[in-house]
């Protein structure tokens, strides 16, 4: 859920930045090396704001960026949101970043690994142009202060403003009706718009792409199964050029354990730690996997909870049995027991609470 602050305070650290913007140069047609540009798409799906997965995004990006000549990284933010980290790429110090992280804070952006991330990616990628497609989230500080900013700086009638204003008018819509079919379509529909923008005046173009692993699965349905995921409206408009990956098909355990149930010894592989603390209640949830153990487990009584598979460090497959401990906000460690019994929850493959014979 979005969280409201008061309009943030960035125009005196980026009028600076005001004719690099407008000139259109830097983040439209920034310098690229001697490289093949063919127009491909890679989308890499993630679980917010892991350090694993952030590591391997940066791994990945600075290869793209040194050895293929990319520059431009979309990414799941606001269209407004990635303008002003476009800014921050070229002002002196972090004085834009550190108001946006403010602005994020209450979301999983507002972590450290991540503002970490992105100061990584300026000091090691420093030509990378951001291109931000989902729809308007904090449309109340960085919206209305973006549009502040073109206002101020005489762009009131420009491209931006105009797109800068549409996504705003799509997270109205969004968090109204707390639309999950609509922002599919939106953050399919506006990654193909700025995607055409950017070919159209650079030719086939190398992107690639950083998103939630719900959205980048061409062959899934949205969280709600109703329409196409992101990725599947994307590559049926591009075909073979876009070439999705989970991350976390990548991500080991951290260790193995061995943990006792039902009298007998597991296996068990610890992913890590997930936070939560955007939940109601919840700061964490540390994932175990046991390995071979369904056959153990798959009679046992269902509870009423489950998870879909984009909420594990994990890709689900069926015949698994997890084991998560979930810390409240008061310290309390509750764990809870579940299985993937081949279940589906609006088109997404789930794990079932299950529970423990006494």
């Amino acid at each position: 859920m979005e969280k409201q602050k008061l309009p943030l305070t960035i125009a005196a650290g980026i009028l600076l930045a005001a004719v690099i913007l407008f000139s259109g140069f830097l983040f439209r047609n920034p310098r690229q090396p001697e490289a093949t540009q063919t127009g491909q798409i890679y989308l890499y799906g993630e679980l917010h704001s892991q350090d694993d997965i952030l590591e391997k995004e940066l791994e990945l990006w600075q290869q793209y960026y040194h050895e293929n000549g990319m520059r431009h990284l979309f990414v799941e933010k606001p269209y407004y949101t990635a303008q002003f980290l476009n800014l921050w790429m070229e002002s002196e110090d972090d004085q834009i970043l550190n108001q946006v992280y403010e602005a994020w804070n209450g979301t999983q952006a507002h972590s450290p690994n991540v503002k970490a991330f992105y100061q990584e990616i300026k000091k090691t990628c420093p030509e990378t142009v951001f291109h931000g497609t989902d729809v308007g989230h904090q449309r109340n500080t960085i919206g209305q202060e973006y549009l502040k900013y073109l206002e101020e700086n005489g762009q009131k009638d420009s491209e931006q403003y105009q797109l800068a204003q549409q996504n705003i008018e799509q997270g109205e819509t969004f968090y109204a009706e707390q639309d999950d079919v609509y922002r599919e379509n939106c953050m399919a529909e506006n990654f193909m718009a700025e995607y055409d923008r950017l070919t159209q005046e650079e030719g086939p173009t190398d992107i690639m792409g950083i998103y939630g692993a719900a959205h980048t699965d061409p062959e899934s349905m949205n969280v709600t199964g109703e329409v196409p995921s992101m990725a599947g409206q994307i590559k049926a408009r591009y075909g073979k050029r876009v070439h999705p990956k989970d991350l976390r098909e990548e991500i080991e355990p951290v260790k193995t354990e061995t943990m006792e149930l039902i009298g007998k010894e597991y296996t068990a592989l610890y992913f890590g730690k997930v936070d939560t603390s955007t939940s109601s209640g919840v700061r964490c949830v540390e994932i175990w996997q046991l390995e071979n153990a369904y056959e153990d487990f798959k009679d046992c009584p269902t509870g009423d909870r489950f998870f879909t598979d984009n909420n594990f460090l994990t890709p689900l497959k069926e015949g698994q049995v997890f084991v998560l401990d979930f810390t409240t906000t008061t310290g309390e460690v509750i764990r809870q027991y579940y299985r993937t019994d081949g279940n589906t929850y609006e088109g997404s493959l789930c794990a079932n609470e299950f529970l423990l014979e006494e």
